[in-house]
Formats: C-alpha cells, sequence, structure tokens
C-alpha cells in the first residue's frame, strides 16, 4: 500500500473502520483481523469508487460489506459471545466512568442484528437519516424507524444488564 493511499482511505477514516469493526468483534485478534480485511478491501476496490458520493460514505459501505460478508463466510452466530476486556483499547476517552459506559454500549450494540449494529453505529457517528439510508440500502422513514426500535432495544438491554 501506497503512503497516500493509507493516508486519504484509511488514516482518514480510521475512526470509521474502527467504530464498525468494533461493533462486529468481540476480541482484539478478532478486531485486528477484521480490520486488516476491511484495508486490503478497500485497497483492491479503490478503482471501483467513483467519487458520486463521499469518500466516508464509500469507506462505511465496503466496511460494512467486508465485515458482514466475513461473518457469513464463516457461518458463525455472533449474538452472545462473552466480551474479552482487553479488546477496547481503541477508544481515546481516558475517562473510566466513560469508557465502562462506551463498553457497556458496544455489548449491546454486539447483541444486536447484523443490520441494526450498521444503523446503530452510523447513526452514533451523526450521520444523516439520508446518508444512513443511502449506506443501508432503505428509505428514510424505514431509518427512523428503526432507530427508534434499536434505541429501545438499547436502553432494555443496557437497564437490564445494570440489574444483574
Amino acid at each position: 500500500m501506497s503512503i497516500e493511499f493509507y493516508e486519504e482511505y484509511i488514516e482518514s477514516n480510521k475512526a470509521i473502520i474502527y467504530k464498525i469493526c468494533r461493533a462486529y468483534t468481540h476480541s482484539k485478534l478478532e478486531f485486528d483481523d477484521y480490520f486488516q480485511e476491511v484495508c486490503l478491501q478497500l485497497w483492491k476496490s479503490k478503482e471501483a469508487y467513483n467519487h458520486q458520493s463521499k469518500l466516508s460514505t464509500w469507506v462505511y459501505r465496503v466496511t460494512l460489506n467486508t465485515c458482514l460478508s466475513i461473518i457469513k463466510s464463516e457461518k458463525r452466530e455472533v449474538d452472545t459471545v462473552e466480551i474479552n476486556e482487553s479488546f477496547d483499547h481503541h477508544s481515546d476517552l481516558e475517562d473510566t466512568e466513560a469508557q465502562e459506559r462506551l463498553n457497556t454500549l458496544y455489548m449491546g450494540i454486539r447483541q444486536l442484528k447484523k443490520a441494526d449494529r450498521a444503523i446503530i453505529v452510523l447513526y452514533l457517528e451523526d450521520k444523516s437519516y439520508q446518508e444512513i439510508a443511502e449506506i443501508i440500502g432503505i428509505s428514510m422513514s424505514n431509518v427512523g424507524v428503526k432507530i427508534n426500535r434499536i434505541k429501545q432495544q438499547l436502553k432494555e438491554s443496557i437497564v437490564w444488564k445494570s440489574l444483574i
């Protein structure tokens, strides 16, 4: 990979790639594998980027498709897996309470359906409903409905975990 490619495609979109890979993985080793595969797929498909959408939107699509493809090819269920605590080192948060809240949120996100994870990660990244609809391939109104349902699921999941 060239330095120019790395800086333009990977480094400038690293936060996007981290968040999506983190939502679909359960350990540091698994995360590293997903991240590496995303970088490889970005490299392989860089010529296909046609500049009709923002680079970050295209990176989201490639990252989501890569993560979902890996899961599908491994034919495994990822709904209930124990989380490796040392995995969550990619956050820039220093505050341990904030880090704990973030870890709890990601644990809740990992319990969602694969498509719902993609939607909530995009929402948390402050993408507009229009951008989410374009990336996921659903209508804007459907995005709104799904986000409300996902928020409710996460609230219930997080409240339930705090009671245990």
